[in-house]
Formats: C-alpha cells, structure tokens, sequence
C-alpha cells in the first residue's frame, strides 16, 4: 500500500496535467455561505460526472475511497451501515440533504445506505468538528447530499437501466428543465437485488445460522426546483421520498426466533428557502425542513417492532459583506425531534434552539475564519462551541492552513431511554460527548497537478459507549483520541487520470478498561488509487482499494480480529454517441472474501451493466 503511494507521488512530476482538478472547488457545506472566502476546512467533493464514472449503486460505495472515510456493513447491498470519518462514528457525523437535516432520533445514524444514488446531482464531504455552525452531531465532519437540479435551457430528459449479479436490476428516469428565471428537476429511482447471505456461519452458534439471500428492494422519487424574481427574491424547494425492504438475518444463538427476519422502511426529506437582499450588503436565507425515518420489522412471520423519528428544523441565517474580502454571518437554528415507538420511551420529543455567528476574512495571503455557537438544548441547557480557522498562501501554488474547534454531541434517544429489559436499558444520566480538534494542512498545485497533506488530533470526552451485560447499557468512559495523517493527489501519467488517497489512523481507546486500544471497526491505513482513461470513444478504469486490520470489540481480543484486506474494481464504457452511453464494471476482481464487521459477510466478485441517456 505504501509503495503504491510513494510509486504515484514520484511518477508525478514527470506527467503533465492538461485539466487541473481543483482541490478548491467551493464547499458551501463548509461555511454556510454561497460563497465561500477562505478554503481552510479539508473538504471533498463528488460530482455527478464522478458518480457515473465510478459506476457505483449505493453512496457508502461512492464515499469509500475518499480520504479519512471507512465503510462497516452488516452484509450485503442495503443492510446496515456505518461510515466512519477521520476515526468519528456515524453518530458523530452530521448528514444533511439539501440542507436538511436527516438521521434516526432514536440510533443518532444516517441510513446513508438508502438513499438512492441515481438521484443524487452532488456530495460534499467536511472533515473535522463543525459544531460552531450546525451543532449536535458535527463532531467528526459534515456529509451534505444534493439531490439533482436542473439547469440551462428548455426540457432535458435523463434515464439508466442496469442488470448485473445475483438477480439485481435499477433504474432511474427523470426531467430536468430551465430558463431564465427557473429550474426544476424531477426523477425517480429504483433497485431490487436477491442480495447475499448477510450473516457467515458460527462454529459458537449454529443453531443462529439461516441459509438464505438476504434481498433489498428500494423505490425513490426526487422533485427539486426554484424560481428567481427581478426584485432578486429567489425560491427554491426540494422533496425526497424512498420506501425500502430489507431482508436480513437475526435468528437467536438456538435458533429458535428471529427467522426470516426483514424490514420496512421509509426516508422523507422536504425543504425549503428563500433568499433575498434588504440591502446590497446584507443577504438573508430562511430555511424550514422536514424529515422522517420510519422502520416497521418483522421475524418468524408477524411484527416485532416499529422506530419512527421526525425532525422539524427552522433556520434565519444573515450574511453581511463587510468588504469584498470580509463577511460576518449571524444566524438562528431551531429543530424540533420526535419518536414514535412500539416500545414505551420515557421522553418521545425535545428541542434545540442554537445561535451561531461567523466571520470571514482575506488579508492579503492571510485568510482567517472565526465561528461562535450556543446551544439550548430542552435536556442538556447551554453548550457553547467555537472554531478559528487561520490559512497563509506561501506562493501562488502553496497553502499552508491550521486550525482549532471544539464539538459535542447529545445522547440519542436510545442511549438515554431504551426501556429496560434484562439485555439493555438507556442511562438517563449521560453527558454529552465533548471534544477537541488541533489540525495543520499543506496543499499545492504544480505542473504535474494537484495534492493535499492534512494532519490532525481529536480528542473525545465523555465517549459514549455501550458496555457491560444483563443489562448492556451506555456510559461516558473516560475519553478517546484519535490522531491522523491524511495525504491526496491528482495527475495524469501517459493519457492516465490517476487520483490517490491514503490515511494513516491512529485511532486510541483512553477509557480506564481498553486504555492504549484500537477503537473498534475502525482500521489504521487505509488506500485507494483510481486510474481512468479515455480511449476516442471507450473509457476504461479501474480502482484499488485496501484497508489494514481491524477489531470488532474495545477488548482487541483475537477472536475479534478483521484480517486486512486488498480490493480491485475494474470499469469500461463505450460512447454510443453524445447522449447515450454503455457501461460495464467488475467489483472484486479477484473475489475476496472479507469483512468490515465481523460475521457478516460482505459480496464477492459483483458484474453489473448499465445503459446511460442524457439529454444534450
């Protein structure tokens, strides 16, 4: 993994980059702002051209090879996800869908693993604590989906149909249209695979062993559009719908429930906003969203239980140019969260009123952020958090950057009031997770292209987590930090589009009990180097992935240890003409067996086909 990294950055001065990939491009995710004044946040983004050109079908697989990101999954396609940023758990990650914000009330996760690829125009990844702008959950970085928008002129149609493996089929279909003054873009989506054995065989419990596919079906529809006045009001909303059914397994260690266990579910996420200008120095955005997560689940043939959460949030954001270089942001958050159970909770609602201001600034080489956050939460009071960002530009082509934030994160309704049973119970007497962020970044660009080296520590107090037996419950163990070293570089070599990623992880347990421990699931290396090339009108590629070892308990006991692992994905498509296009990929090359959470298996080798329209 490491001579593949060093191999790339010693070929690269000799390739000459004739289209520069800009590590820059703007991050509104970032800083809240259209306009971004200073790039100090270690920030990625993935466009559509990115999505079609990596073929994959879900967005963990998209995310996979960005640096800092790590994928655990509890099977195959559609099953649980956990996605893993600079070491932070997906509870401690912010994911927001066309600036609302979306996850379980009741688990604190994403369901990154349902949201329908096909319809996703977008994807900007933040690294590092963001409480000082968004609050809760922002501790290790900020996801922000970007369902698809129209653009241009006049009416443009766009389809895919794919088949591939294991009985599975997608397609996706929608209209995107423009002028002046408006756009609209409305699609749907859907995906239906017989899917895998989610979970291997156990010599410790065999009786838990169901010889089955574990299936996933999924169906989605996207509407997204606004509208520009002349007095410079703009009006924009979006809507995003997917229902889901899962098959998986979960039969008892006697095998005696549990049996042909699946779930359905449901994501909703609706928005909307409108910006307007009081004064050509002032710019206001009001923003309301609504979201839900609902899952009904059922084993030995009847219901077993239902969690559904809503969120409802208000946001008045104002921004004031200063200068051309200089803008304060001043801004109120209000979000509002509900859970309805087929258990009894102790508490099924709370709010959170937060206020936050930023400032941004350019002098000369200089760049400097400074962000200020108080929140009032229903359960926890005040919480205050802040960031300052500081960047120095050595030359035209060389950035130096530091920066410092602090972060928290509320406990979910789970960890406070899972009913008690003789398994698990909640702690109602949980603090917030709290922590510290120290980082120092150097990027470049140069002939031969482009490259980032971020270093950081975090460090988490307060840790959450869930221990112990008869009951397992959660508790604040002592703290975790997390140190890391991430590099990035884009060339070309020989008509070559190399792009490579490489994290180093150091990923420390400071709890009393597993002290000096690696934190579970999360491994220290990680790689990946795509490589792409166009050949008049073919276009091949092909992608290596590899993860080092990790363990699946605090403990690190042996029997809890993943073997590290290599993966390689190869691609082609031909250009039919300027509309339409063939795609074929192979995942897995070499058919590799492995896991990323132990005992549930993950796909071997995978072929898929897709046929690609798009409307000029």
């Amino acid at each position: 993994m490491r001579l593949a990294a060093c191999a790339l950055f010693s070929l690269a001065p000799f390739a000459v980059q004739a289209n520069p990939l800009n590590l820059d491009r703007q991050v509104v995710t970032a800083t809240r702002t259209a306009t971004p004044l200073v790039a100090i946040a270690s920030s990625s983004v993935i466009t559509r051209d990115d999505i079609e050109r990596s073929q994959a079908t879900s967005v963990p697989e998209v995310l996979r090879g960005l640096a800092g990101v790590q994928i655990a999954s509890n099977g195959g396609r559609g099953k649980s996800t956990s996605l893993y940023l600079r070491g932070a758990s997906d509870k401690q990650l912010l994911v927001l869908v066309d600036g609302v914000r979306i996850g379980s009330a009741t688990s604190g996760s994403a369901a990154l693993q349902d949201i329908p690829l096909g319809l996703i125009e977008r994807i900007e990844v933040v690294r590092g604590p963001r409480s000082a702008l968004y609050g809760s959950e922002a501790l290790g970085g900020v996801i922000q989906l970007f369902t698809r928008r129209g653009q241009g002129e006049g009416f443009k149609p766009y389809l895919s149909l794919g088949a591939g493996s294991r009985s599975s089929y997608s397609g996706t279909a929608g209209v995107a249209g423009g002028n002046g003054r408006g756009w609209f873009d409305l699609g749907v989506s859907s995906e239906d695979t017989a899917g895998i054995n989610a979970r291997a065989y156990r010599s410790t419990a065999p009786n838990a062993y169901e010889a089955d596919n574990d299936g996933y079906r999924q169906l989605s529809a996207s509407l997204r559009g606004g509208l520009r006045f002349d007095n410079g009001l703009e009006l924009d909303g979006n809507w995003l719908q997917g229902d889901t059914h899962s098959d998986f397994d979960s039969r008892s260690s006697r095998g005696t429930s549990g049996r042909d266990a699946y779930s359905d579910g449901e994501q909703q996420v609706l928005g909307g906003r409108a910006r307007f200008n009081p004064l050509d120095a002032w710019k206001v955005t009001l923003q309301a969203g609504h979201s839900e997560e609902r899952s009904d689940n059922y084993q030995d043939g009847r219901f077993y239980s239902r969690f559904d959460s809503e969120r409802d949030s208000l946001g008045w954001q104002n921004d004031f140019g200063l200068s051309d270089d200089q803008l304060l942001t001043l801004g109120f958050d209000y979000q509002q969260d509900r859970i309805d159970t087929s258990d009894v909770y102790a508490e099924d609602s709370r709010f959170n009123r937060g206020y936050y201001t930023q400032y941004q600034g350019r002098f000369g080489r200089h760049g400097l952020t400074l962000g200020l956050r108080r929140d009032d939460n229903q359960q926890y009071g005040d919480h205050d958090t802040g960031n300052l960002g500081w960047s120095y530009d050595l030359s035209d082509s060389l950035t130096l950057s530091a920066a410092y934030g602090t972060a928290f994160r509320a406990p979910t309704f789970n960890d406070l009031y899972y009913p008690a049973s003789s398994y698990t119970a909640g702690n109602p007497e949980l603090k917030p997770e709290e922590s510290e962020n120290y980082e120092i970044g150097l990027r470049g660009t140069a002939g031969w292209g482009e490259w980032s080296l971020n270093a950081f520590e975090n460090q988490i107090d307060d840790l959450i987590v869930w221990a112990g037996s008869s009951p397992m419950r959660p508790e604040n163990v002592e703290s975790a930090r997390i140190r890391g070293l991430e590099s990035m570089a884009r060339t070309q070599l020989a008509d070559w589009d190399l792009a490579a990623t490489l994290t180093l992880l150091d990923p420390q347990d400071r709890s009393a009990q597993n002290h000096g421990h690696q934190l579970a699931r999360r491994a220290k290396r990680t790689f990946n180097l795509d490589a792409d090339r166009r050949l008049g009108d073919f276009g091949v590629g092909a992608t290596l992935f590899a993860a080092s070892q990790r363990f699946d308990s605090a403990s690190n006991d042996e029997e809890s240890r993943l073997p590290g692992y290599a993966l390689v994905d190869l691609r082609g498509e031909y250009h039919i003409d300027a509309e339409w296009r063939m795609q074929a990929k192979i995942s897995n090359l070499f058919d590799r067996d492995y896991e990323t959470a132990q005992t549930y298996e993950q796909p071997g080798r995978v072929f898929y086909v897709t046929l690609r329209y798009q409307a000029l």
